[in-house]
């Protein structure tokens, strides 16, 4: 069994910073990909940013250039740093991973998801 958890998350004003974190933990041979996914309200869940083991990334077009990911592999651990945050980033953050297990090839595994809220 794989646990992700997320923290991090709470209400910040329109241009603030906000930093996530998402630890995997359990019977873990070797976490592959990590990531975040969000779903704001009446809107289907969408890719945030991505990073491979190696540490290549991918970006939602409207995070470029204002959030951040980055991994730390002996912690089985990603992270997400959000800067300049606008209303529209409101959302259910949650944690992505694709993890070997010693039993079992590739399985996407997922956080319970962290509310984050940007208002004024």
């Amino acid at each position: 069994q794989v646990q992700l958890v997320e923290s991090g998350g709470g209400l910040v004003q329109p241009g603030g910073s906000l930093r996530l974190s998402c630890a995997a933990s359990g019977s873990i041979f070797r976490v592959n990909r990590m990531g975040w996914y969000r779903q704001a309200p009446e809107k289907q869940r969408e890719l945030v940013a991505v990073v491979s083991r190696g540490g290549t990334t991918n970006y939602a077009d409207s995070v470029k250039g204002r959030f951040t990911i980055s991994r730390d592999i002996a912690k089985n651990t990603v992270y997400l740093q959000m800067n300049s945050l606008k209303p529209e980033d409101t959302a259910i953050y949650y944690c992505n991973a694709d993890v070997n297990t010693p039993i079992s090839g590739g399985m996407d595994y997922w956080g319970e998801g962290t509310l984050v809220t940007v208002s004024s």
